[in-house]
This record gives structure tokens, sequence and C-alpha cells, in this order.
């Protein structure tokens, strides 16, 4: 008898390792490649797996009214690595969840090199996997090497997408001045691992805010290669100067927006706008400016944010970058357990899927894991309820949201889908739609964010509801594990 093959994960980011870890704790022996040392890309600095290239935000952690805090719940519930790394190297950022992303690493590192059911490969897997790798999740993210590019094109006959994405500078805290800023979340708000008081602020008159737009719009961006010429921007992480482009006041209605937050220098003085900036790492000796992804060369950029008050002297741990991301045309190419159609023997996870965001392609890194090990065991595999922030974004992947008829579906995915398919982060317009409360507890008439609030929550509880019968019904129960 012919033995079993492993399952084969290529890629050693969020998504490959969380699809790794998931698999193996279900009972699949599993070997994840990673090419990094041997071969690095243009954005990664170390070998370590799941390295965090652009923030070490996860954005928020509440689990009640935001999406991506009940995907952050649903992930814990299913035995998230990511989460459980994130959680124990967690910084303090107000309501969200922000991480030392040295630590982040070295965790998720050292948990799949013990784990005893997964293997680490080092190296490139240039083109298409051997035919006898049976089981194969590729998760190899926006930064697909060429040969593995060029090959999944090859038997798919589509055109993958393209976005720019933009990284943020980080800053070193002992150059800022603090004469000028001052610490504070927006309204105070402190949220887990925070005090309230969890960003830097800069704050900005209207004459230095005009100036720093004049400034930003006058500055010299790197020039795009002939392939990039083309390429679109993801909307959710635009560089800075793309969104001055937009309208003088765009910022102000953006990141540098001024709601919430007194100057205790000028308590009297509302600034026109505020620069946040966000803690990096766990000595707090590394601030990430909030929403300053930006394509700038290094000299504008020193010298433009630079202008920002109580940044005077900033000195740069990293200045910011850009490198180009690509995705899958996943509801035409994958079916919904994320199996390439003409080739089921691959599967795919992450951000190549056509989800934004660390966590969104953690969170498709549990699906495929549970999948191919599934597969592997020779047992079926449930789909997450649409309900759930985990079936959601299935649905935004794979098309599942279509309830037209077959035909209008099937025209859907021939046309419809190639023109609007984009990444996605995680989102309650994703969820299917719920019956909003009218009354609150005492008869009263809810309106405006009460009404909206009341909407959030009533999703949430569904979802944790259908997530637990979910994982009640599951055909693969984790195995003892602890992350």
């Amino acid at each position: 008898m012919q033995k079993k093959q492993p399952i084969h994960i290529i890629g050693g980011g969020l998504a490959g390792s969380e699809a790794a870890w998931q698999a193996a704790n279900a009972g699949a022996p599993v070997i994840l490649h990673e090419m990094r040392p041997a071969t690095m890309t243009e954005a990664h600095k170390t070998d370590g797996l799941a390295e965090l290239v652009c923030s070490n935000s996860f954005r928020s952690d509440d689990a009640e009214l935001n999406a991506v805090g009940l995907l952050h719940y649903e992930m814990r519930q299913c035995g998230s690595l990511i989460m459980a790394a994130g959680d124990a190297h967690r910084l303090p950022a107000g309501s969200a969840l922000a991480v030392d992303r040295v630590g982040f690493s070295n965790m998720v590192t050292a948990k799949l090199q013990a784990h005893p059911r997964i293997t680490i490969e080092r190296g490139e897997v240039a083109g298409l996997p051997p035919e006898d790798w049976d089981n194969v999740i590729i998760a190899t993210g926006p930064l697909t090497s060429k040969a593995l590019s060029e090959a999944i094109l090859s038997i798919t006959d589509e055109d993958a997408l393209a976005f720019f994405d933009a990284i943020a500078p980080i800053v070193y805290r002992d150059s800022i001045n603090f004469d000028i800023v001052w610490f504070q979340s927006r309204y105070d708000k402190p949220g887990p691992g925070g005090t309230g008081a969890d960003y830097i602020n800069c704050p900005l008159s209207e004459a230095q805010y005009n100036a720093f737009i004049d400034a930003l719009l006058a500055g010299e961006t790197t020039e795009f290669k002939e392939w990039e010429k083309n390429t679109p921007y993801f909307d959710g992480c635009l560089p800075i100067e793309v969104m001055a482009a937009r309208g003088r006041e765009t910022l102000r209605f953006g990141p540098m927006k001024p709601v919430g937050l007194t100057n205790p220098h000028a308590p009297d003085q509302k600034p026109y706008a505020v620069v946040q900036l966000r803690q990096d790492n766990a000595l707090g000796t590394l601030w990430n400016m909030v929403g300053f992804q930006t394509k700038l060369k290094y000299g504008a950029q020193t010298s433009i944010f630079r202008m920002i008050p109580g940044l005077e002297n900033a000195r740069f741990a990293r200045l910011g970058g850009l490198h180009r991301n690509t995705f899958l045309n996943s509801p035409v190419l994958l079916d919904q357990s994320l199996r390439l159609k003409r080739q089921p023997r691959l599967r795919f996870a992450g951000q190549i899927t056509g989800v934004e965001g660390y966590v969104e392609s953690a969170a498709v890194g549990i699906l495929a894991g549970r999948a191919a090990a599934a597969q592997y065991l020779g047992r079926p595999f449930e789909l997450p309820p649409p309900t759930t922030a985990l079936g959601a974004l299935l649905n935004h992947i794979t098309g599942g949201h279509f309830t037209g008829s077959r035909e209008e579906a099937a025209e859907y995915k021939k046309l419809g889908a190639r023109r609007t398919f984009q990444p996605m982060n995680i989102n309650f317009g994703l969820f299917p739609p719920i019956e909003t409360p009218k009354w609150d507890a005492d008869g009263n008439r809810l309106k405006g964010k009460e009404r909206s609030h009341a909407r959030k929550r009533a999703l949430t509880r569904r979802a944790r509801a259908d997530l637990e019968q979910w994982l009640r019904s599951q055909n693969l129960p984790l195995l003892a594990q602890e992350a």
C-alpha cells in the first residue's frame, strides 16, 4: 500500500503558519516550506515565520461592536496560534491589539519548530509543486515568487490581480519632542492591555497642516517599473500622499483627524489636525506613524515628516516603502474549500486569496488547514456558517454571497466577479442581514448610534452562537496542543 503523502504548505507567513498549526493539531503530518533566508523578498527582513512586514496592529479587539474583534474571538475559539502569539506579546494600543513584532514571530517560529507533526523545510518551491504532492496549501501571500506566480497563472488562464501596499515609517521614541506631543487614546479609551494613553499625539495648527499638505503633494515619489504602472492601490492602505492628492481635507478626516483628543500643553486650543504614533515594540523604544504608509523617496520622507510638530528631530528606525501585492480572482478560480478548481490538489490561503489584513489572512489559514486535514483523514469538512466572521470571509473569497439563480451565478462568476473582486477586510457588510432591534429594554425607541450598536450586538451574538454549534459539529476536533 502506497504511503500517504503529508500535507505540504508553501509559505511561512501568518496564513501558512496558522494552516500548519491547525492541520497538525487535527492529526495530519505537515511539511511547511519557507524560502527565506535562502530567497528573501523586498519587504521581509528576517527568516522568522509569521514576520510582520507592515503595521504591528491586529486592529480592534472589540468582539461586540467590531467585525475585526469578532474575528479575533472566533480565531481564539479555533485554537489559533497567531492569536495566542499576539495575546502573549500584546502592546498598549487602546482598544486595538498591537504586538511586539519580534516576540510574536519568535513565538510562532518556536511553536511550529517544536510541534511533533510539523517539519519545516527551508528553500523555494519554484514553479508548481511536484505531481505526487496531492494535498498542498499555497500560502505565499502578496509576495509570491515570480516562478510560482507564473506557474499558477499558466494553469488558471486568469490574470492575477495586483495592487500596491505601502509601509509606514517607525520612529525612535527618544527622538520625539515631549514638550509638544502627549500621550492619549481617542476619547481616553483604554482597551485590553492599554491605559487610555496609548498613542503619542502630534498637534498641527491650520497653517502647519496646510504647509504639510503642500510638501506632501510636492514630494518626490518612487518611480514605478513598467510592469507596475497599471497596478491599483488597495483603498485600505493608501499612501499618505495619494490620500492628500484626493483633497486637502482628506487626511484631516482620515488618519490625521483631531477628534477625541485634548492637548494638555494647550487645553484651550483645539488642534486642527493630529498625527498619531503607536507603540511598535515591547520596550516602547519604537513608534509607528499610524496611517502614514508612503511611496515618498527616503530623502523626502525625512524632511517632510520632520515638519510635524514634535518630530522636528525624529530619527527613523525604518522609513516607509512600497511593495506590489498579488491575489487570485478567487470567486472564479476556487471552490468553497479553497481548492483550485482546475487542480484540486492545490488549496490556497491568506492574502493571495483576496483578503486584506493580518488576522483575515490567518483566519483563511485556519480554514485551509482544517480543510486539508479533513482531506488527509478522509473526513468531510463542514463549511463555517456565513453568519460567522470566518464564514463571511470565506463567502467573500468564493463568491458564495451571490444569491441569484444558477444561470445568474454562472454569469456573475464568468463576468461580474472578474470585474469587481477586490481585497477585503472583514466587515459587517459581509454578513447576512439581521433584523435590527428597534426598542431598548425600557421600551425606548433606538436611534442613530444606539440602533447601529444594537445591530452590531445582534450580529455578534448570532455569530458566536453559530460558531459554537459549528465547532461542536466538526468532524475535526482539535487535539490537545496548547499554544
